[in-house]
């Protein structure tokens, strides 16, 4: 045995009685207000609470993980708190809800020890705005260790409701492309209810406990972890976390639980916490705890809007004109980029797509192109295909499409979240970095920080977005109240590429919305690369100024407020142009009217145009905005902007 073990050894033995009784000890948030204790309960099991100020969020919970050597979940003794400390960090984001971003938080670090010389520290942070807390394991074992299972909870108190995302079993769906993050929510359902698809619930999932909210989600993924979700059972509305299914690999071989070396650090477990709903749509915690931005080795494109053919003219429709008409569309519109969709390869080939390339560049926009990332783990046809997943021919062939004149890469049909795809992604990111490229993952997991570690990253499908609306008319049906959840939950988390805004009509089904509806998620989504769904044609036919609006929108944006709203029923947020101003939009997802009532002066708003629901769902109306306060009515699955002055 190392003499450090040795010592620490000793060192558990001279403890006095009050640290192996594990009298329990606090971290608190910076104001105060986020408090979270930490115990050992019988049979040296650690737990942790949380509150905010005097209301209860989480009741004792478990932490804990079992490894296939060591349960480091009971038995356990605490061999050290450390003292608080404060964290601070600053850093800008390009792609995300906030371009200046600031964490505060203090920092308390909990060592158990347990059996074979082996520990178990659970790093907490707590901040104004939500708990994250990770494990270290460190210890004598030289050989690769295996996790078995995951032992922390989320205790929810009596009477919490859960608003949730149904998680899919493994290789099931069309082509077996599941999970893919693409179901519509369950809302307001009691806790502890399982999931209807009988593999749990995933992240982020949003809570109401004690007329508080609570978003569950995890960050800061690295290379030795899978991704998780909150387990199918949930008894007394505690959830356990769930590992990977075994069927989500990239290879028969490949690891989908997690395993490493010695010292191993997890993912965050991370809670957005608040008294409103306001803290859970403009927190940033999942990049605030996510590694810092890779060197970029080689300088790519910023984030932008996008014109894109095949979500409503489908996959026929890539070909050469149609792609020239869109960029064309995308230079008129004051877009940085067009989205060439699947078969490129086939329809148009590599050398008229070099030539599609230099045309968008010389009219001072950016050619995407869209991959399938598929190996063997799905049965996805689309092409190119087969080309991405090897190291040598991924490298080769984005150093081709560079050279080509292409400026990113949308790669689609992941095949799930274990540690194998976890790494797979962040292969994709690095090599695309290396090549100048900027990525958009799509049929893929959730993000969870990487747009700040992988600044090329600009989104992420996981959402069930615009293209379901043309599958099948009950998913057109239900877009309202789904798109009055997305602020609270999937767009909360990270940039979302559900591809919004489409004025024309439907090919075989009947859209619910109205033309204003359409045209405010062009403010209350985000995405690093906003791709939208209208076509040159429909976008023509729509008034002047609601061209003007969607032409004058800022490529990215500075900051949020959510001013109003309820998940699934309406959303009311202002998004901060880089120059300042604040464009206002909302959304009402019921069948009834309802009235809107926003401060002006709040935003600092003195003046501005407000384009409305005209005479039916399928026109506009439009006044300008003076005074201190605008009130605005909306219509049944309506909608409004503001553009500031």
């Amino acid at each position: 045995m190392h003499s450090y073990y040795l010592f620490l050894s000793a060192t558990l033995l001279a403890l006095p009685a009050a640290a192996q009784t594990a009298a329990p000890l606090q971290v608190a948030s910076p104001d105060g207000a986020v408090r979270v204790t930490v115990a050992l309960a019988a049979g040296g099991r650690p737990t942790y609470a949380v509150r905010y100020r005097d209301a209860e969020l989480l009741q004792p919970s478990r932490l804990g993980l079992r490894l296939a050597g060591a349960d480091l979940s009971q038995n356990l003794k605490l061999a050290k708190a450390d003292a608080p400390t404060k964290v601070s960090d600053s850093y800008q984001l390009q792609t995300d809800k906030r371009l200046n971003c600031r964490y505060q938080a203090n920092r308390r670090v909990f060592r158990f020890a347990g059996d074979k010389g082996t520990t178990l520290s659970v790093v907490f942070q707590v901040s104004n705005d939500g708990v994250a807390f990770q494990y270290l394991i460190e210890g004598p074992a030289k050989d690769v260790q295996r996790l078995e299972a995951e032992q922390t909870s989320f205790r929810l108190p009596a009477g919490a409701r859960g608003w949730l995302h149904p998680h899919a079993k493994a290789q099931t769906g069309w082509a077996k492309t599941q999970p893919s993050y693409e179901e519509n929510y369950k809302m307001g359902v009691a806790a502890g209810t399982p999931g209807p698809l009988g593999e749990g619930w995933s992240f982020p999932a949003l809570f109401q406990a004690n007329k508080h909210w609570v978003l569950l989600t995890e960050a800061g993924m690295g290379r030795t972890y899978c991704g998780t979700h909150l387990a199918q059972e949930s008894p007394g509305g505690e959830y356990g976390i769930a590992l990977a299914q075994p069927a989500e690999r990239t290879l028969p071989d490949a690891p989908a639980a997690p395993e490493s070396r010695l010292p191993w650090r997890t993912p965050w477990r991370v809670l957005v916490v608040g008294n409103s709903l306001a803290p859970i749509v403009e927190s940033t915690l999942t990049t605030d705890l996510s590694a810092p931005a890779m060197p970029a080795p080689v300088a790519v494109g910023r984030p932008g809007k996008a014109s894109w053919s095949w979500v409503l003219l489908g996959d026929d429709k890539t070909t050469y004109d149609v792609q020239r008409r869109f960029i064309d569309y995308a230079a008129d519109m004051g877009w940085g980029y067009c989205l060439v969709d699947a078969l490129w390869d086939k329809q148009i080939g590599y050398d008229k797509m070099q030539e599609l390339a230099q045309y968008a560049r010389s009219k001072k926009v950016g050619l995407l192109v869209w991959y399938n990332s598929n190996g063997s783990w799905n049965e996805a046809p689309q092409t190119p295909k087969n080309v991405l997943f090897e190291a040598e021919s991924r490298r080769k062939e984005f150093a081709r499409i560079k050279q080509m004149g292409i400026a990113g890469v949308k790669i689609d049909f992941f095949g799930g979240d274990g540690q194998s795809f976890m790494n797979y992604y962040q292969d994709l990111l690095t090599d695309a970095a290396q090549a100048g490229l900027l990525v958009n993952f799509h049929g893929t997991t959730i993000p969870r920080g990487w747009n700040r570690t992988y600044p090329n990253l600009v989104s992420m499908e996981a959402v069930k977005g615009f293209e379901f609306l043309t599958f099948d008319q009950k998913n057109t049906d239900q877009e309202p109240t789904h798109c009055a959840m997305l602020p609270f939950a999937r767009n909360a988390v990270g940039p979302m590429d559900f591809t919004p805004m489409a004025f024309s009509e439907i090919r075989g089904k009947e859209r619910r919305t109205s033309n204003a509806f359409e045209l405010a998620l062009s403010v209350v989504f985000q995405s690093g690369v906003q791709h939208y769904a209208e076509v040159p044609e429909g976008m023509a036919a729509q008034p002047a100024y609601v061209q003007s609006f969607v032409k004058n929108l800022p490529p990215q944006w500075s900051d949020v407020k959510l001013l109003d709203g309820f998940p699934g029923e309406y959303v009311v947020l202002a998004r901060q142009a880089p120059g300042g101003g604040w464009y206002v939009a909302g959304i009402n997802g019921t069948d009834a009217p309802k009235t809107i009532q926003i401060d002006l002066t709040k935003l600092g708003i003195k003046g501005g145009t407000l384009i409305t629901d005209g005479d039916t769902n399928r026109s506009f109306a439009t006044r300008p905005v003076s005074g201190t306060t605008l009130s605005v009515t909306l219509p049944a699955r309506g909608g409004f902007v503001v553009q500031p002055k």
